[in-house]
């Protein structure tokens, strides 16, 4: 069963007339409603929405409000490896690249830690490329070890593991797992990832509930927005939060909505996805999901990461480096994308502050 088979019922839906037929009663009455269906949530992604944006805006941020308050999450990424075996055509890190590869050794680990938990951060996320070889399980399990000395929440987005393996790392003090699907869309998906194992669709698109089986805390799903059509790659983005909420009731359940960022290669997204269009997913998926959790990056400039705070976004990154290795200032990396907000922990709590907002640094302590 799993989340493929929703994925199979609107795998063939007729977007573009279905879209054509949407009509400005039909959002009003949806934006009168409690609770909306998943083709309400449809509907708010549609053209004929776009009008409407300011009303959902008004709307999300008092669903927002009523179920976090005002207050905003503060994370930041630890790159422990480059290393991939993929061909994935979009990323930086993808094996085709030329470049020197790295990965941090346990005592970097520490070192890089130590620099971040510094800042007040007490919520990270460790990130690799896909090379069980360079980057094993075992590895993996050290280095979390490590980090849960700094940190009272250790989130991984790694390659796909099985549930056993996710129970390993649950065991070791992981209590987060970020996966993205990268494209939902089979079809795109298969050209998109030529080789490797990635290429894999369904082993990554069940890995989320395979995290939710071992028993993770908290999961967060979504796609990368420019690789296909935005509003469809949005709608099974909610779909999937939504079924793993339902069917998981005790994992805390979140989104991002990453778009593409220039890398080392210089693929260009083949769709554009505006700033409108990022709002307009951001708020329609708050609407349908008032429990979701929402996660923005530094994908995204400053001004418009601002602009967000009151519209649904639950959870930040703050002083990000994509670099293996960035802030100790060793070796020369390579970056798997360009960041466009790199303003420090102080200065985001500052600007969350000036807002009105919480900035959160510790929303959790594991009991053992």
């Amino acid at each position: 069963m799993g989340f493929h088979t929703e994925y199979q019922r609107y795998k063939d839906f007729p977007w573009d007339s279905h879209f054509d037929r949407i009509s400005g009663p039909d959002i009003r009455r949806i934006l009168a409603r409690d609770t909306i269906t998943p083709l309400d949530y449809l509907a708010l992604l549609s053209p004929a929405a776009e009008e409407y944006i300011e009303e959902m805006a008004r709307k999300a941020h008092l669903v927002t409000v009523r179920q976090f308050g005002y207050t905003m999450t503060l994370y930041t990424p630890l790159y422990l490896g480059d290393h991939c075996v993929n061909h994935c055509v979009y990323c930086g890190f993808q094996a085709n690249n030329r470049f020197t590869r790295r990965k941090l050794d346990l005592e970097e680990v520490d070192a890089e830690a130590a620099l971040i938990a510094a800042t007040g951060l007490r919520h990270i996320l460790i990130l690799t490329g896909e090379s069980r070889e360079m980057t094993p399980v075992s590895y993996l399990r050290d280095c979390v070890r490590i980090l849960g000395r700094y940190f009272s929440s250790v989130s991984i987005e790694v390659y796909p593991l099985e549930e056993d393996e996710y129970g390993e790392l649950i065991g070791a003090g992981v209590d987060g797992l970020t996966m993205f699907q990268e494209v939902y869309n089979e079809n795109a998906y298969a050209g998109l990832h030529p080789a490797g194992p990635k290429r894999n669709y369904r082993y990554r698109l069940d890995a989320p509930e395979r995290a939710c089986s071992a028993g993770i805390r908290t999961v967060n799903v979504g796609a990368l927005l420019g690789l296909h059509s935005w509003r469809t790659e949005a709608f099974f983005t909610g779909l999937h939060a939504a079924y793993l909420q339902r069917r998981y009731p005790g994992v805390e359940v979140s989104m991002s909505p990453p778009r593409m960022r220039p890398q080392l290669g210089g693929f260009e997204a083949p769709v554009k996805v505006s700033d409108r269009n990022l709002v307009q997913y951001i708020l329609a998926f708050r609407l349908f999901l008032p429990r979701g959790g929402i996660t923005l990056s530094t994908r995204e400039r400053a001004e418009l990461r601002d602009r967000l705070v009151p519209l649904g976004v639950t959870k930040m990154s703050a002083g990000s480096c994509t670099a293996v290795g960035g802030r100790t200032g060793g070796e020369q990396a390579t970056a798997q994308f360009d960041i466009s907000d790199d303003r420090s922990v102080a200065q985001m709590s500052r600007m969350l502050y000036n807002r009105g907002y919480q900035p959160v640094f510790k929303d959790w302590t594991a009991m053992g």
